[in-house]
């Protein structure tokens, strides 16, 4: 089973909200996007996080389009790693396309678990009834079998309907 993520959902002031909305909206992020970076970032440095200013003279405080801000003016233009603008939309048709695609594959993972109980539910049934068992009794009217046979006339033509 694959891992499964899971929802915060806490309250903020109105004045912060709306702060956190204006620097989403500067970033071209969604809220969620921005604190899925937020907590990946806290995760991935084990909870130890400076907060530097996001614009600033000194490259190496924070400033450069590393961080989002403009690049330094020292370098030429060039920052390692480039920066390329993408449009709100396009990121959140992205986000809705990857919520999709796990939806669409935890649905794929419930399917095949039910086709597994089902071809399960199959192999303990043993109430299945074979054509050529059928056959083997149908044909044996000599009374050497079980005594369950029957005779089939087959003299006469037999029509269906």
């Amino acid at each position: 089973m694959g891992k499964k993520d899971k929802t915060i959902s806490f309250r903020v002031s109105q004045e912060s909200f709306e702060a956190l909305s204006e620097i989403a909206d500067e970033r071209d992020l969604s809220l969620s996007a921005l604190f899925r970076d937020y907590v990946d970032a806290l995760v991935e440095h084990d909870g130890q996080i400076d907060v530097v200013p996001e614009r600033g003279d000194d490259p190496a405080a924070g400033g450069g389009a590393a961080t989002g801000g403009e690049p330094a003016a020292d370098d030429g233009g060039s920052s390692f790693p480039p920066t390329v603008t993408v449009p709100k939309q396009f990121v959140r048709e992205h986000e809705r396309l990857e919520l999709e695609s796990d939806h669409l594959r935890e649905q794929l993972e419930e399917y095949r678990r039910y086709v597994t109980h089902l071809q399960d539910k199959l192999d303990e049934d043993d109430d299945v009834v074979y054509l050529e068992e059928l056959d083997g009794v149908a044909n044996d009217t000599n009374g050497e079998g079980d005594g369950e046979g029957f005779e089939i006339d087959t003299d006469e033509p037999y029509r269906l309907g």
